[in-house]
């Protein structure tokens, strides 16, 4: 019986110094790790991801997403054979959307060429967060459908607000949800991620359903491949003269 009691006393001060030692910052190592590891995660200087993308009631296109360090992202997406380009060269946004009667190249509005400047951080906004002038503070677990997740609530050094939700046991994130100024607008959003799988020893989501949070509408992108330090030019983030 005394055995019973000591065994039973010590799981108990086990299990309440875990959940003691349980805090942001555990969150997110463990986050890290479950998706290869940091080193591995700031080893990469590229990646391509190939899919496609809902544009419409049961409309699909094919999408390519460019992303390089150090802060260079591009996005080509084909509709009716004509190529809808938004990039961010690490200093500034542009895009190209010829299907709005414009052939040329023209700069993005200041608040899409800052969202793209967030997406543009390969490592996003987690990996170094103190460095970066953020903030980060866990709300404790909420449920996510049927996962059981950590909610953590970032602020970035300009105010703007993300919740991250981890799944629980797996440690990868299945949900983010901001709030930013587009438009003149305060716009709340949500990104579902889901079906994770692993390249090159690396943990990516492939499907991605994004779209304001309680509206209608929804963007829903389907990755088919994915290729992990690929040879990228420069130049194909440089916006034409």
């Amino acid at each position: 019986m005394v055995r019973k009691f000591v065994a039973a006393f010590a799981l108990l001060l086990l299990v309440s110094g875990s959940a003691a030692a349980q805090s942001a910052d555990d969150v997110i190592a463990r986050s890290f790790a479950a998706q290869g590891g940091v080193e591995k995660l700031k080893a990469i200087s590229a990646v391509r991801m190939s899919g496609r993308m809902t544009v419409g009631p049961g409309m699909e296109a094919p999408i390519v997403i460019e992303m390089k360090r150090p802060k260079l992202l591009r996005a080509e997406i084909s509709v009716q054979g004509m190529a809808i380009v938004q990039v961010y060269d690490g200093t500034q946004g542009w895009m190209l959307n010829p299907m709005s009667g414009r052939t040329t190249a023209e700069p993005m509005p200041a608040d899409m060429a800052k969202a793209m400047d967030d997406q543009a951080d390969m490592d996003g906004p987690l990996m170094d967060y103190k460095a970066k002038g953020h903030t980060v503070e866990l709300l404790g677990r909420e449920l996510v459908g049927a996962a059981d997740c950590f909610k953590l609530k970032l602020t970035q050094k300009d105010g703007s607000v993300t919740h991250f939700y981890f799944d629980a046991t797996t440690f990868l994130t299945v949900k983010q949800e901001s709030r930013r100024t587009m438009g003149g607008t305060d716009v709340e959003t949500e990104t579902i991620v889901s079906n994770w799988k692993s390249v090159d020893g690396l943990m990516f989501p492939f499907s991605i359903d994004s779209g304001q949070k309680g509206g209608p509408a929804r963007q829903k992108m389907t990755i088919e491949k994915i290729d992990v330090n690929p040879v990228i030019d420069d130049a194909r983030f440089r916006m034409p003269r």
